[in-house]
């Protein structure tokens, strides 16, 4: 049993951390539970309210036995909050069902007359795919967002707006979104370095080419691309007039993106515009037509690829395409595949392209389930 002087000792330890430490630590919490360590010790009554990075989770239950927080806990902690805040992070899950997004406006409201927020991560959580949050048009006020993260929310831009001039990265995931308010976004985030998109809502969106999307990320340094984007993404008919993405060093395709002749045109395509290139994840599903296409980009060379991963199920029209970044990859180290195929066929792939012509005599070439 601890006696009353091991306890001071460890409230002294405690007491004794530097505040840059204990911030950090604070920030690792949810905002519910770095208000807590306020009774810990008297000395760290209103070290939370100093702290840069806030996390709320809000849920809508009427269970008197939980303590969730709703909006009116979360603007009383803004209130109480005496130091800057540069990242916000707000999960609503199941909330909305009986609130209005009102409330959340008047929180983004209260951030843009007292803090310069940087960060701002907004989920939208719901079980039933019929519902879709309304994105507060506030958010679009924000002028200084350099890393907004949305997830399962209708985003529409309001009439006026201006953009976000010194944002670099953009993350909306599972979003349903018209075409003219995706492109008109992007271009009007002239920083934009890195954009990770997954729209969900297919039904709803016009199309639009490839080209046009390009145009919108000049300066793109990672590209992420998730979904069926074949239901509104539309192959260009010359893909030579593509504009080049010099400064995209990173790409991923994931999640059905690839596949049929529309995925290997659109992966081409990509490939072929981006010749600094250093890594690249690919998720090729079923039916790849990779030969009907692949001689419109014969002149493609990849300088700098260094690092090549891809998940698919072994077809030789998958074998084929590995073989094409082989041969026109000079700086290329490492080819990762990740198969579902028994130890037989996989003995046999590696076989094959270990055997294939390649640019970079010394690549690695590994497989794993």
């Amino acid at each position: 049993m601890k006696t009353r002087s091991m306890y001071k000792a460890e409230r002294t330890s405690l007491n004794r951390l530097p505040d840059p430490v204990l911030e950090t630590i604070l920030c690792l919490l949810l905002t519910k539970e770095a208000v807590r360590t306020s009774i810990l010790l008297r000395e760290w009554r209103y070290k939370w309210t100093h702290i840069p990075k806030l996390r709320f989770e809000l849920r809508n239950t009427t269970s008197e036995l939980t303590s969730d927080m709703d909006m009116y806990d979360v603007y009383r902690v803004l209130l109480l909050h005496r130091g800057p805040i540069h990242e916000l992070t707000l999960y609503f899950d199941h909330y909305w069902e009986h609130y209005e997004a009102f409330e959340c406006d008047q929180i983004i409201l209260h951030l843009l007359r007292n803090h310069t927020l940087k960060k701002l991560t907004l989920f939208g959580l719901y079980e039933t795919e019929d519902i879709w949050y309304k994105l507060p048009e506030s958010v679009f006020a924000l002028h200084h967002l350099t890393d907004p993260h949305l997830c399962t929310f209708d985003i529409d831009h309001p009439s006026i707006f201006n953009g976000f001039g010194s944002l670099q990265k953009l993350v909306l995931s599972y979003v349903k979104i018209s075409t003219e308010t995706l492109l008109h976004l992007l271009s009007k985030c002239p920083s934009l370095k890195t954009l990770d998109l997954h729209i969900d809502d297919y039904e709803h969106i016009d199309s639009c080419t490839i080209n046009e999307l390009l145009k919108c990320l000049p300066l793109i340094e990672h590209l992420t691309i998730s979904g069926d984007v074949s239901q509104w993404l539309v192959l260009d008919s010359v893909p030579q007039e593509l504009p080049t993405l010099i400064h995209l060093k990173y790409l991923c395709l994931n999640q059905y993106c690839i596949s049929g002749d529309y995925g290997s045109a659109f992966l081409l395509a990509l490939i072929k515009c981006s010749p600094n290139l250093e890594h690249a994840h690919l998720e090729m599903e079923y039916l790849l037509e990779f030969s009907a296409v692949k001689d419109k980009y014969l002149d493609v060379w990849l300088a700098h690829l260094n690092t090549l991963d891809l998940c698919f199920c072994s077809s030789l029209l998958e074998i084929e395409f590995v073989k094409f970044m082989l041969a026109r990859s000079p700086k290329l180290k490492k080819v990762s595949i990740l198969t579902v195929v028994d130890r037989k066929q996989d003995a046999k792939m590696v076989k094959t392209l270990l055997r294939a012509p390649r640019a970079s005599p010394g690549v690695k070439v590994c497989t794993w389930k």
